[in-house]
């Protein structure tokens, strides 16, 4: 019970932690602690079409082996500019080099090395003149597309490489970080078991940004706002967004609104991809995916409003948690709505879906009014760039664009954190996108890369 390294979580960052230190350290004793299960056991009735969610105690879409981005597209976003805040810690030129290393280190695993997206062309430019005409900027960033498919390929590849190498325990949630002196000292267990080491990473993933948030308040860490992401998951017909997603797989849409001169953002866009549901601690969100080996009819993405409170009120999770909490109770579970009836002032009926055009591919989302749910502020916002990027793109503002409520995206409050990603306690790092710094695959897993160097400095 006695370690080298602990790393709570085995998502990219906690994966990409241990990739590294084993690398350069094989002799390390480094364990490796996960709360869902096994890459081959993550099973979701839903994503397999078998039925509806039954709601598993550890949602097989966010918790497991690989994490969230287990059951994600699989984009690997290769620029500095997108997919999360690592650029505060480390210099331009680092991020760049770790931005490479993690690409061909998906490469060595069996990621495509056909698909990619979004390099610089005639096509691309010509893309973003015409967002910038229509208030939009298109951000140019290369897409490696993995694929969900591939990606659990990739993943178990990642997994049996590891397995050998590091001691790995599924079905393991920690209840507590253990410290002493203000240095790490090991973790407990929800079942009490204690485990003790000299270096522990935190690597929850966005699932798990609540647990840290309550964590670093009981350790006494500083803990700074962080904001929230509240929207929908939109779903046309593909046609509507080829001439963007041919190009750039993934167009990075981002619109500042008149009215309330917020940020709105496209994100997770799914070409010819399916709209999911996802279970989180009596809590179900929507999300999407999009597979290397089979199509739909339809493209997804979400639509999402950045908020970051100030004070009095700092419980940026817990208000995104009580907007999804509402459409639950309206919806019991996730709300489905056309657009044009959106825009009439009446809810969905499953008679008003069924003469839309457009087919959901998420089965089991109940028809009903998005209006009774998302703050004013927050609609008025998402219809403002939906006519946006209708401008575009002719068809986004359809009557018979469906949306899906909600979509939250958490994120932990920032912790205040060194150039090497390490808390207040000496020796206890945080990492990835339920600390905060990153959000997505590319810059998650180079977090781990970032702590994963600085252990390997300190340690005899």
């Amino acid at each position: 019970m006695v370690y080298d390294v602990i790393i709570v979580g085995t998502g990219p960052a906690g994966i990409f932690t241990c990739l590294t230190l084993l690398e350069k350290r094989p002799s390390l004793r480094v364990l490796l602690l996960e709360k869902g299960r096994s890459i081959k056991e993550r099973k979701c009735p839903v994503a397999s079409g078998e039925t509806a969610c039954v709601a598993c105690p550890e949602c097989n879409i966010l918790s497991g082996w690989g994490g969230a981005g287990a059951y994600s597209d699989g984009k690997l976003t290769l620029s500095r500019h997108t997919g999360g805040h690592l650029a505060r810690y480390i210099s331009d030129s680092r991020l760049d080099s770790l931005i490479s290393r993690v690409d061909d280190t998906y490469l060595r695993f069996g990621a495509p090395l056909d698909r990619l997206y979004g390099t610089p062309s005639t096509e691309l430019r010509a893309l973003q003149e015409l967002a910038a005409r229509n208030r939009l900027t298109l951000v140019s960033s290369p897409v490696r597309h993995i694929g969900t498919d591939i990606c659990f390929e990739v993943l178990t590849r990642m997994y049996e490489h590891l397995r050998s190498r590091a001691t790995v325990r599924f079905g393991s949630s920690v209840d507590r970080i253990l410290a002493a002196d203000r240095r790490a000292a090991g973790i407990e267990c929800e079942d009490g078991t204690r485990i003790t080491a000299d270096v522990v990473v935190l690597a929850p993933g966005r699932e798990g940004a609540r647990w840290l948030d309550l964590e670093a308040s009981r350790l006494g860490l500083t803990r700074l706002t962080n904001a929230v992401d509240v929207g929908v998951r939109v779903e046309l017909h593909a046609a509507v967004l080829e001439h963007l997603t041919r190009v750039t797989y993934e167009p990075k849409l981002l619109y500042r609104s008149e009215r309330f001169d917020d940020q709105v953002r496209t994100f997770c866009v799914n070409p010819h991809g399916q709209v999911v549901k996802e279970y989180l601690k009596e809590l179900w969100t929507v999300n999407g995916h999009s597979f290397a080996k089979s199509k739909t009819e339809n493209t997804n993405f979400a639509l999402l409003v950045s908020t970051t409170f100030t004070e009095p009120f700092d419980e940026p999770i817990q208000y995104g948690r009580h907007i999804a909490q509402l459409a639950n109770f309206l919806g019991k579970g996730v709300i489905v709505q056309r657009l044009g009836d959106l825009h009439k002032g009446r809810r969905s009926t499953p008679d008003r879906m069924g003469r839309g055009a457009v087919r959901p591919t998420l089965r089991d989302a109940t028809p009903g009014d998005l209006s009774f749910v998302l703050p004013f502020r927050h609609m008025a916002n998402i219809t403002e760039m939906l006519e946006a990027l209708d401008r575009i793109a002719p068809g986004v503002n359809a009557p018979d664009t469906l949306l899906y409520g909600v979509e939250v995206k958490f994120y932990s409050r920032l912790l205040k954190l060194s150039q090497c990603l390490e808390t207040e306690v000496a020796n206890l790092f945080a990492v990835g996108d339920g600390a905060g710094v990153s959000r997505g695959l590319v810059q998650a897993s180079a977090t781990g890369i970032v702590a994963a160097e600085e252990i390997l400095s300190r340690l005899p």
